[in-house]
């Protein structure tokens, strides 16, 4: 990849920069958060003329190496205020990386009222006024985009709650089937929107692609790379036969499932939303247990949710939605939780996000847990439509507590805490304090050591025993996967066969001309995390922000866990 695009909204222009030399082994996470640390001002207004918005695909994006079409947003996020990435599936990393694109960086703020397009190409980036579309939804703006260039194009696009600049609205990419796989966490799309960009398309015709310096050792590597993934019982069998799903019943059975705001440990309906369910219902109604999220994948952990006719109703149907929606909001129903997400998509918000801020209004009485036909009434009506209720939902969790005065609000750095309890779970309670970005179970995904002894053996979830060093050690591995354009679930082979990561050094050195050595992906992690802190630390942050809220010193049934951290404790994950 041997350029930069870079869009100035304030001029409305556009140019192509060469890559810096120091910037060339760099790609995804790695690049865009260097990016926001040397060119955006740590103590900036997230939706102001000095935040940038960069994407990035990752560095082996674009090639044949499988599982290799993540593309990686950075920004300041208008959520927590910190350094942000977020990373996504769908097409547009590969056909960034076969257009050679290292990154797109859009920077300023428009003057007036317009809104605006981008259009990606072999011949650059092109600005364009946009005026169809704004307003609609993200399925909308798919169909629109395909009639009016073709099926091929790929699309990059906010919903209307990024048009609105909600904390919790997200950027959407368009997959292989037309629908959507998002840039969820951090309010990505509110800054896209700040800087009246409501899609981005691309062509991808006449790219010259990636051709490796050493194709025959990079093709042998990339074998051993994929038959490591194949061979990997999670990877191989668990995720493609049951998708992230699969954790369900995992997670009840270890007691942090969180359930009804977070007071509980179990779901008493477990059961009706397990993968297990998922995957029967699927294929009695004629839906797609196993499905890719990006050209590619061979773990296949995503699907096709139909309705009991076979329609369409939603796709990336992950645990996390499911288990947020499903136990903690108590709506216990698959159906009822595929339209919600279905919903979420369409309007543009994090799933996660305004699933938490859900729960969080139902313990304040907003609307009674269980109530499925209000969830779908509060998406649709107010945040579709941006109601005042709307707004201080769409805004997300910490706004809903402080709104409506509720004190079991169960974010990190204002982000909302994802569908696993810290007390019962506590590997993953360490990368929530610890995060960069709030709290995100992606940034270091403890529970698959905590619960399924990837890596080497389980760390007892209940003790606190090893919790630091494991999350150290996976923020700094996921830093790599996010860099290179890999899925978080690359993770675990990667613990376990030892030739998968090997493999992947063998494909970069093949694919670019590098020497690159292990060793390296432990450098790209430490100096990536430092240089996040150090914008953190920039723009105002401590360690005193790296704290569970007090809620969870609460004993936490069936175990009657609690987060028994000292302060000292997790500022020890800093010593590296």
């Amino acid at each position: 990849m041997n350029k930069i695009l870079r869009v100035n909204m304030t001029t409305l222009t556009t140019g192509t920069e060469a890559v810096p030399k120091e910037w060339a082994a760099l790609g995804g996470r790695a690049l865009t958060s260097t990016i926001v640390a040397k060119e955006v001002i740590p103590t900036c207004h997230p939706l102001g003329e000095n935040n940038k918005l960069i994407f990035a695909p990752g560095l082996l994006s674009g090639t044949t190496a499988v599982n290799s079409g993540r593309l990686s947003a950075g920004a300041k996020s208008p959520l927590t205020g910190t350094i942000k990435e977020s990373n996504a599936g769908g097409l547009a990393a590969q056909m960034f990386g076969r257009l050679r694109i290292k990154a797109l960086i859009i920077e300023g703020l428009p003057k007036g009222n317009a809104w605006y397009s981008l259009h990606v190409s072999n011949n650059g980036v092109t600005i364009a006024e946009e005026k169809e579309l704004i307003g609609k939804g993200n399925f909308a703006v798919v169909e629109a985009l395909e009639n009016r260039i073709g099926k091929k194009v790929g699309v990059i696009t906010i919903g209307p709650a990024g048009e609105m600049k909600m904390l919790s609205a997200n950027i959407s990419v368009k997959d292989v089937d037309s629908k959507l796989r998002s840039h969820g966490r951090g309010g990505l799309g509110a800054v896209m929107g700040s800087k009246r960009i409501k899609f981005i398309s691309i062509d991808d015709s006449g790219a010259p692609g990636i051709k490796p310096v050493d194709p025959e050792k990079f093709t042998a590597s990339a074998r051993i790379f994929a038959k490591a993934i194949m061979e990997h019982p999670g990877t191989g069998q668990g995720l493609p036969t049951f998708g992230t799903a699969e954790m369900v019943n995992l997670v009840n059975e270890a007691g942090g499932l969180p359930t009804r705001n977070f007071s509980l440990g179990r779901y008493e309906g477990h059961e009706k939303i397990s993968g297990e369910t998922l995957r029967e219902t699927m294929i009695e109604r004629g839906g797609n247990p196993s499905h890719g999220c990006q050209p590619g994948c061979i773990i296949k952990c995503s699907q096709v949710y139909v309705d009991k006719k076979g329609k369409y109703i939603t796709s990336g149907f992950e645990y996390e939605t499911i288990e947020i929606l499903g136990a903690n909001a108590g709506l216990g129903n698959l159906d009822q939780i595929a339209v919600a997400d279905s919903i979420m998509d369409d309007i543009g918000v994090d799933s996660i996000e305004t699933s938490i801020a859900i729960g969080v209004a139902m313990e304040a009485g907003v609307l009674p847990f269980d109530d499925g036909e209000g969830v779908l009434r509060l998406l649709r009506e107010d945040i579709g439509k941006g109601t005042p209720l709307g707004r201080i939902i769409g805004s997300g969790a910490g706004h809903v507590g402080k709104v409506f005065g509720v004190t079991r609000v169960p974010v990190v750095k204002n982000q909302a805490i994802p569908a696993y309890d810290p007390r019962a779970i506590k590997g993953i309670g360490i990368t929530y304090a610890t995060s960069t970005m709030g709290a995100d179970h992606t940034m270091g995904y403890a529970v698959a050591t905590n619960l399924m002894g990837v890596g080497g053996g389980i760390v007892d979830p209940l003790k606190k025993d090893g919790q630091v060093e494991l999350s150290r050690h996976l923020q700094i591995v996921t830093v790599m996967l996010d860099s290179i354009g890999l899925c978080l679930f690359i993770g675990f082979p990667a613990a376990d066969i030892p030739t998968c990561v090997p493999a992947l050094v063998d494909m970069l050195n093949a694919c670019f001309g590098f020497e690159l050595t292990p060793e390296w992906i432990g450098g790209l992690g430490v100096n990536t995390l430092k240089t996040e802190r150090a914008f953190n630390l920039a723009a105002g942050f401590t360690n005193k922000d790296d704290r569970l809220p007090e809620f969870f010193r609460e004993p936490l049934p069936p175990h009657n866990a609690v987060w028994d951290f000292t302060d000292e404790e997790i500022d020890e994950f800093w010593n590296f």
